[in-house]
């Protein structure tokens, strides 16, 4: 009894844990990926990343949350915000305050962001 018990502890806080990260959402209804590499090869940490759908006047919350991108560094953003919206503009904010936006992107085909200290791309 006791081992099942500590086994379902365990499974519960397993699926809290599986929530709360980024890109173990649930599947877009339209099935489409809206999963976004983003890489920053600059010289500093990106602080904030904001993806909002081109319909929308403002910026919706930052999907870094508490984190950060250090130079070097990656993340999967899941852009998906369950709208089924496939354009959007994508923030970057750095640590030096310095702001990287690229507007009417079409996440559903893009793979990739990457930010560097020249300038950026997408792919």
């Amino acid at each position: 009894m006791q081992t099942s018990i500590r086994g379902a502890k365990a499974f519960v806080a397993a699926l809290a844990i599986a929530a709360t990260i980024p890109g173990t959402a649930w599947a877009a209804s339209d099935g489409k990926n809206r999963k976004v590499v983003v890489e920053n090869y600059t010289s500093v940490t990106l602080r904030e990343l904001y993806a909002s759908p081109v319909s929308s006047d403002t910026w919706e919350e930052d999907l870094l949350g508490q984190r950060t991108l250090a130079p070097g560094e990656t993340i999967e953003a899941d852009i998906d915000n369950g709208s089924d919206e496939c354009f959007y503009d994508l923030k970057a904010v750095l640590s030096n305050e310095k702001t990287v936006e690229k507007r009417n992107v079409n996440v559903c085909e893009v793979s990739a962001w990457t930010i560097g200290d020249s300038g950026n791309s997408i792919r």
